[in-house]
C-alpha cells in the first residue's frame, strides 16, 4: 500500500531523535554532527538543500512542494543504501561522493523513483531492499514500504546526461569482471556514451541490438582472463558484438531482365512492401561454379520506388546480373552508430596450432577478440591497439558507411587457421574506410570479401609474409588503396568465391609482393614497388620483390619490382587497354614475364596472356633466362631489356607479335620459340602460330649474350616475319650476330638500319617461294656477311647497302 506522508514525517523525526512538538528554532539548533550521527551517514548535505534549517529535508526553492528535488549527499554507495526509509520521497535526489569512498571517481547523482522495480545492477540502479537488512524485512502491510508482485518497489536510479561510467559500478581495475556493467549501460537506451577510466576484464561474449552508443576506453587495457568458450568457428563471438536484426519480411524475385553494370535500379516482385529509407539484405543466388559466387550480397537502403516491380537502391551494381538469376530481399533493422574507441586489448593464450586441424576440440573456441559488427550502419572503430587476438580485432559483415582508423594489431595468438590473426575482416561491406592502421606479424591487416566502394589508406604492415591486404575474390569492385605498405593479394582464395574482382586501384604502395593474377579486371597500379624482404635475418621471403598481374584492363605506372613481374590472363572483361608505363623490373632466372602456354593449363592465374599489351618507357634488368610467353601482341616503346651484368641473358619469346619502337636490348637476346598455340597444346605443331617481330623508331641493340645473337630463331617449325627499320645494332665481339635466322620459314625485311661489328647469321631460312629475305639501305660497319645465303629472286642483301670494312 502507499505510505502515508504524515506518518512518514513522524517516523523521520522519531529516527532523528527529535520531538514532534519542538519548535523550528529548536530544530535549527540541532548540530550538523548530531544530525549525521543520528542519520548514520558520513556525507554532508549539499549546500542549498535547506537541511540545516529543516531536518525533514525540505524541498528545494524550485520545487512545487511535492517532495521532489530534495538533494542529499552521502560518502559512498554503502551509505546510500543505508539511508532511513523515511527520507525517501519520489524524486528525492542524493549525490553519492564515490563508490567506495568519497572522491574515488565513482561519484554520481541518483534519484529515488517510487514506482521503479528495476533489478539492482550495482551501478545505474540501486535497490536498498536488496541488502536484506532487518530494517527492510517487514511485512507487506508496513505503511512505509510498497510491496508489489512479491517484492518491494522503489529504486535509486542514476541521473545522467547520457554519459555513463564503469566506476558507477565499483569497477576500478581488471580484478572485477566488467560484463554486467557493460551490459547494463549499453542496454540502457537513455545512455549514448560509455566511458572507461581504468583497465577492465571481460569474460562474456556480449551481444547488443541497439543503436547510437559510443564506448570509449580512453586507452585503457581490456583483457579477457577467464573468458567463456566461444561457439565453434565464430569470429563474431567478440567481447562486444553489435548486431542489427532481421524483421522476418522476405521477398524473392527471378529477374525478367538484366541488371546492367553500374545500375542502381533493381527489380522486385512487389514494391508495396518496400518503403523509402528502409534497409534490406539483397542477395543473389550463387553461380553454380561456387557456393559463394554471389555478385550481389549487401546491406542496402531503398532510396526510390518507381513502379510495382522496380526500386532504386543506394548501390550501383559492379557486375551484370543476368536475366533468370534470383534475388532474395530480407528486411533489416540495422544497428546505427555503435562506435568503439581507444581500447588496448590483450587476448588470452591459445596453444599454437600451425595446421588446418584443431589440436583439441575447443581450441578455436578459447581465443578472444574485441569488436564485431553485423547489419550495421555508420559504426566506427578507432584507436584499438590489440595483441594476442585469435579472431579479427574488428570483424564486420553486412556493414556500410563505416570507418576503421588508428587501430593496431601486434603478434596475434594464431594466424595459420583460416580467419585468425586479422586486424579487420570485412565481408559483404559497402562504403568502408580503413585508415592509419598498422599490423606486425599478423595474417591480414585488411581483408575484403565481396566488398565495394571502399578505401584503405596510410596503413602499414611489417612481418607481412601472410599478406596484409587481401580480397577473397568474391566479386569485389571499386576498391582503392593509397599510401600503404605490405604484401597485396587480390582475388586469390579459390573458385568457391569466384576468383574475381574489378576496378582495384593501388597508389603509392610498398610491398614485399603484389599478387593479382586471377580474374582481376581493370587493375590499376601506380607508384607501387615490390621489394625483396626477409622473414628473419638471412632468410629471404619466397617470391618477394615480385608482381603478378592479370592482363585484363591492366594499367601500371611508375612501378618497380626488384626480382620479377609475371603477366597472365584469366579474364577478358576489361574496358581499358593494357599498358605498362615508366616501370622497372628485375628478372630472376627461370621466371616468366608473361605466362607461356602449358599443356593442360586450366588454373586461373596461370593461363596464357593471349591479349595485347603496350609497355612504354620501361626496363627489364638482370635478365638471365626468362620467358616472354603468349601475349598476342606486345608493343614496346622506349623499353629496354638488359642482361645480367657479366653474363648477359635470354628472353624466350612465345609472343605472337612483338613491335619494338625505340628502347632495345643490352647484353640480351630475344629467342623466338613459336610456342604460342591457339589450341593450348605446345606439342601440336599443326596449330603453332606464326610470329612477327618489328624493330624501328631508333631502337638499339648492344653488347653480347649467351646466345651470341640479339634476335634468334632456330626451330625447324618456326614461321616468322621480320621487319627492321631504324635500328642501330652494335655487338661487343665478332662472334655475336645481329640476327640469327635458321630453320623454319621466314619473311625478312631489313631496311634503313645500322649494324656495327659482329655478323649476320642466316642459314636454311626457308626464304624461297612466298618467303623472302631483303636487306637494303643499311649501313654496315665491319659486319661479317659470310653466312648470308646466295642471292635469288627472293633473297636480296647486296644492292643498296653502304658496307664499310673496319681496319
Amino acid at each position: 500500500m502507499f505510505h502515508d506522508k504524515s506518518k512518514e514525517k513522524l517516523d523521520v523525526l522519531k529516527d532523528s531523535g527529535l520531538k514532534d512538538n519542538e519548535s523550528s528554532s529548536d530544530k535549527e539548533n540541532v548540530s550538523r554532527r548530531t544530525m549525521l550521527k543520528t542519520l548514520g551517514i558520513g556525507g554532508a548535505m549539499l549546500a542549498g538543500s535547506a537541511i540545516a534549517s529543516q531536518l525533514a529535508f525540505a524541498d528545494s526553492p524550485q520545487s512545487n512542494g511535492n517532495g521532489r528535488d530534495k538533494v542529499l549527499q552521502v560518502a559512498n554507495v554503502a551509505e546510500l543504501l543505508k539511508l532511513p526509509r523515511g527520507l525517501f520521497k519520489d524524486g528525492l535526489h542524493v549525490y553519492v561522493n564515490g563508490y567506495y569512498q568519497s572522491g574515488d571517481g565513482g561519484g554520481k547523482l541518483v534519484r529515488w523513483v517510487e514506482a521503479s522495480s528495476k533489478p539492482d545492477n550495482g551501478g545505474t540502479v540501486h535497490d536498498p531492499y536488496s541488502l536484506g537488512d532487518a530494517r527492510w524485512v517487514q511485512s507487506a502491510n508496513n505503511s512505509e514500504m510498497r510491496f508489489v508482485d512479491g517484492g518491494y518497489i522503489g529504486r535509486f536510479e542514476v541521473v545522467h546526461n547520457g554519459v555513463a561510467d564503469f566506476r558507477w559500478f565499483g569497477i576500478f581495475d581488471a580484478t572485477k569482471n566488467a560484463d554486467a556493467a557493460l551490459d547494463a549501460m549499453v542496454n540502457d537506451l537513455s545512455i549514448h556514451r560509455v566511458e572507461a577510466h581504468s583497465n577492465l576484464n571481460f569474460v562474456k561474449r556480449n551481444v547488443f541490438h541497439r543503436s547510437d552508443i559510443e564506448v570509449d576506453f580512453h586507452g585503457h587495457m581490456v583483457t579477457t582472463i577467464g573468458a567463456e568458450l566461444n561457439t565453434i568457428d565464430n569470429p563474431f563471438g567478440a567481447v562486444m558484438f553489435f548486431q542489427g536484426t532481421l524483421t522476418g519480411l522476405t521477398q524473392k524475385v527471378t529477374l525478367s531482365e538484366d541488371v546492367i553494370e553500374y545500375s542502381d535500379i533493381f527489380e522486385v516482385a512487389d514494391s508495396s512492401i518496400f518503403s523509402v529509407g528502409s534497409w534490406w539484405h539483397a542477395q543473389i543466388k550463387n553461380n553454380p561454379a561456387g557456393g559463394q559466387q554471389k555478385e550481389l550480397d549487401y546491406l542496402v537502403k531503398v532510396t526510390e520506388i518507381f513502379d510495382k516491380t522496380h526500386i532504386r537502391l543506394n548501390y550501383k551494381s559492379g557486375w551484370l546480373l543476368a536475366k533468370g538469376r534470383e534475388i532474395t530481399y530480407k528486411q533489416v533493422n540495422p544497428a546505427f552508430r555503435c562506435n568503439v574507441r581507444n581500447m588496448g586489448f590483450t587476448g588470452i593464450p591459445v596453444s599454437v596450432n600451425g595446421t588446418s586441424l584443431r589440436p583439441y576440440p575447443t581450441w578455436d573456441q578459447e581465443g578472444t577478440n574485441p569488436v564485431a559488427y553485423e547489419f550495421a550502419v555508420e559504426c566506427d572503430a578507432s584507436g584499438i591497439q590489440a595483441t594476442a587476438v585469435f579472431w579479427p580485432v574488428v570483424m564486420r559483415r553486412y556493414c556500410t558507411h563505416y570507418v576503421t582508423e588508428r587501430c593496431q594489431l601486434m603478434n596475434p595468438e594464431e594466424r595459420d587457421w583460416g580467419g585468425t590473426g586479422y586486424l579487420t575482416q570485412q565481408i559483404n561491406v559497402l562504403y568502408g574506410h580503413v585508415r592509419d592502421c598498422n599490423t606486425s606479424n599478423a595474417r591480414h591487416l585488411n581483408d575484403f570479401t565481396c566488398a565495394a566502394y571502399c578505401m584503405v589508406e596510410n596503413c602499414h604492415g611489417d612481418g607481412d609474409e601472410y599478406g596484409p591486404y587481401v580480397t577473397h575474390g568474391q566479386y569485389e569492385h571499386d576498391i582503392t588503396y593509397i599510401g600503404n605498405s605490405g604484401l597485396l593479394s587480390f582475388a586469390n582464395s579459390g573458385t568457391t568465391w569466384g576468383d574475381s574482382a574489378k576496378r582495384i586501384t593501388v597508389k603509392k604502395h610498398i610491398a614485399s609482393r603484389i599478387v593479382a593474377m586471377k580474374r582481376i579486371t581493370d587493375l590499376t597500379l601506380e607508384d607501387c614497388h615490390a621489394v625483396v624482404t626477409y622473414t628473419k635475418p638471412g632468410t629471404k621471403m619466397a617470391n618477394s620483390g615480385s608482381i603478378w598481374v592479370n592482363m585484363d584492363g591492366l594499367v601500371m605506372r611508375n612501378c618497380t619490382a626488384q626480382e620479377m613481374v609475371t603477366i597472365s590472363k584469366g579474364s577478358s572483361r576489361g574496358k581499358k587497354v593494357n599498358i605498362i608505363d615508366t616501370c622497372s623490373f628485375g628478372m630472376l632466372k627461370g621466371y616468366e614475364i608473361a605466362r607461356p602456354i602449358r599443356s593442360g593449363t586450366t588454373q586461373v592465374g596461370y593461363t596464357p596472356s593471349n591479349g595485347e599489351l603496350t609497355i612504354i618507357n620501361s626496363e627489364f634488368f638482370n635478365v638471365e633466362d626468362v620467358n616472354l610467353g603468349s601475349i598476342n601482341k606486345l608493343t614496346l616503346i622506349n623499353t629496354w631489356f638488359k642482361g645480367l651484368p657479366g653474363t648477359g641473358g635470354t628472353v624466350k619469346v612465345g609472343t605472337r607479335e612483338v613491335i619494338m619502337r625505340g628502347g632495345g636490348l643490352v647484353d640480351c637476346c630475344f629467342l623466338f620459340t613459336g610456342a604460342w598455340d591457339k589450341n593450348g597444346d605446345v606439342n601440336n605443331a599443326k596449330n603453332k602460330i606464326d610470329q612477327w617481330i618489328t624493330v624501328e623508331g631508333g631502337a638499339s641493340f648492344s653488347g653480347t649474350n649467351p646466345e651470341k645473337a640479339f634476335l634468334k630463331s632456330v626451330a625447324a617449325d618456326n614461321v616468322i616475319t621480320w621487319n627492321f627499320g631504324e635500328l642501330t645494332s652494335s655487338t661487343a665481339d665478332a662472334a655475336t650476330s645481329h640476327f640469327h635466322i635458321e630453320g623454319g620459314t621466314h619473311k625478312a625485311r631489313i631496311q634503313g638500319s645500322r649494324f656495327i661489328g659482329g655478323k649476320y647469321t642466316v642459314k636454311n631460312s626457308g626464304s624461297g617461294n612466298s618467303n623472302y629475305f631483303s636487306l637494303t639501305s643499311c649501313i654496315e660497319e665491319g659486319v661479317d656477311r659470310s653466312s648470308l645465303p646466295a642471292e635469288t629472286a627472293t633473297i636480296k642483301h647486296s644492292t643498296g647497302n653502304l658496307t664499310i670494312a673496319l681496319t
